[in-house]
């Protein structure tokens, strides 16, 4: 997260979980405001013989996509993970909905093959779809993920951990430009140049393995009065280091219009994102769709010329002081949502 308000993704795992019984029960961020704006396009009250179809394109542990299979009958929810281990967990959890589900290992942004996979054509074919941004809980858990600050870990940060680069390959193979741009264009970090120059120092006698070091180095590079006021100094080179590892936010311009063009006339979908680098690019591709294309100054809207979406928030929601005292996880969540009002014209 790049804010200095609200917890940080690797603060205590209170601040993502209650305890009940003794076990750690994790709470879906926002459920409730989710189901608002998307119970009414996958309610089927109206024609229950009709199956409603939902994507849940981040899986994680499953807690969103349980109570909307629970609460929804006639819903069927294609579930999309990067992660296999959350996939298993998820689809332990939601068993008891095997019939109503199907669960696929891809990133977010193959929702046009999970949409093959469950024999529906990639556009105007879904009822809802619900993007929850970021890193999961689960994976905030597994201290040996390396996604957490507060343990010393190895510096892995693949959400996928069967592919691709890891976090310490980064450190240890970029040159110091490549560093210092992932830092301040993923991270938003002012001292990028300084973190990287101490990275190549520390690299050249000792490799970087785990996470300790790295969280010592940044303690070192970064001015204590900034250290004072600007939240964990490791949080936004955390951030940075993971966004450039799973590579999310090409991921993610990849994933916003693939979904939107999914969505049935009718469709809803939500988005939830925790740092404004996400936010900004699901506010980007949504834009042109909510605009009108007439040319100006017309009495009337052009047949096939008009919006395709219309928002149903007003800017980027934030959860009220209540919702973040019961799940503290919600705080940084910037939430945004639209309806598909009518198909792109050909």
């Amino acid at each position: 997260m790049t804010e200095g308000a609200g917890p940080d993704e690797n603060d205590a795992s209170a601040d993502r979980t209650h305890r009940r019984s003794g076990g750690p029960i994790h709470v879906p961020v926002r459920l409730e405001r989710a189901d608002e704006l998307l119970g009414p396009a996958v309610e089927s009250a109206d024609d229950p013989d009709t199956t409603r179809v939902m994507i849940d394109a981040t899986l994680g542990l499953g807690g969103h996509a349980e109570h909307f299979l629970r609460k929804y009958p006639g819903l069927h929810l294609i579930g999309l993970d990067r992660d296999p281990d959350a996939l298993d967990k998820a689809g332990a959890r939601l068993a008891p909905f095997s019939d109503r589900t199907t669960l696929v290992h891809t990133t977010y942004e193959g929702i046009a093959a999970a949409l093959d996979e469950a024999g529906l054509p990639a556009t105007y074919s879904v009822h809802a779809i619900l993007f929850d941004l970021g890193v999961s809980s689960m994976q905030l858990d597994e201290s040996d993920r390396g996604f957490a600050y507060s343990v010393d870990a190895p510096l892995d940060m693949r959400m996928n951990p069967t592919q691709g680069i890891t976090a310490a390959d980064v450190l240890n193979t970029y040159s110091h430009g490549d560093i210092a741009r992932v830092l301040s264009t993923y991270g938003e970090e002012r001292f990028a140049g300084k973190i990287a120059s101490a990275i190549l120092r520390r690299r050249e006698h000792t490799p970087f393995t785990t996470s300790g070091p790295l969280v010592e180095l940044l303690y070192a590079a970064i001015p204590a009065a900034t250290r004072r006021t600007g939240g964990h100094p490791a949080k936004r080179t955390f951030q940075a280091l993971r966004i450039e590892v799973n590579g999310e936010l090409d991921s993610l311009k990849a994933a916003v219009p693939a979904g939107l063009d999914a969505l049935a006339v009718g469709g809803r979908v939500v988005f939830m994102s925790y740092q404004s680098l996400e936010d900004r690019v699901v506010k980007q591709e949504l834009a042109p769709r909510i605009k009108s294309r007439s040319p100006e100054g017309l009495p009337v809207e052009l047949p096939g010329m008009g919006p395709e979406f219309r928002l149903l928030t007003r800017g980027a929601e934030r959860a009220s002081d209540e919702e973040i005292e019961v799940n503290p996880r919600s705080a940084p969540v910037r939430l945004r949502a639209a309806e598909r009002i009518a198909r792109r014209a050909e």
